[in-house]
């Protein structure tokens, strides 16, 4: 119970976050849904790996290469998934940051 109501905050969270960028587009509830599942699948398995890899570079960087990998799986999930899309690398990183946000609101929230 306490993952379908997880999914149900990101879904939401995705739902506001690309209502209030005007760079992303989100077609319907169950593209936000959609997009929820594979931004959480992708941060889940994906990103742990990209981190590792890029981990010397990242240091050197002090962790601003983070963003970096991160706005780019937000690219690559608008690529994957249909009905989201997103306009450059800048409205992806932004997205993400303000996704990252609303999710925190609306989990200390409920």
């Amino acid at each position: 119970m306490q993952a379908l109501i997880s999914l149900l905050l990101s879904t939401i969270a995705v739902g506001v976050t690309a209502y209030i960028l005007p760079g992303v587009h989100v077609g319907t509830f169950w593209n936000a849904l959609v997009v929820a599942i594979v931004l959480g699948i992708a941060n889940a398995l994906i990103l742990p790996v990209l981190l590792l890899i890029t981990l010397p570079i990242n240091i050197l960087t002090l962790g601003l290469l983070t963003f970096v990998i991160i706005g780019l799986l937000v690219m690559g999930v608008s690529k994957i998934v249909p009905g989201f899309s997103v306009d450059n690398f800048w409205w992806a990183l932004v997205f993400a940051l303000v996704l990252a946000v609303i999710n925190g609101v609306l989990r200390a929230i409920f």
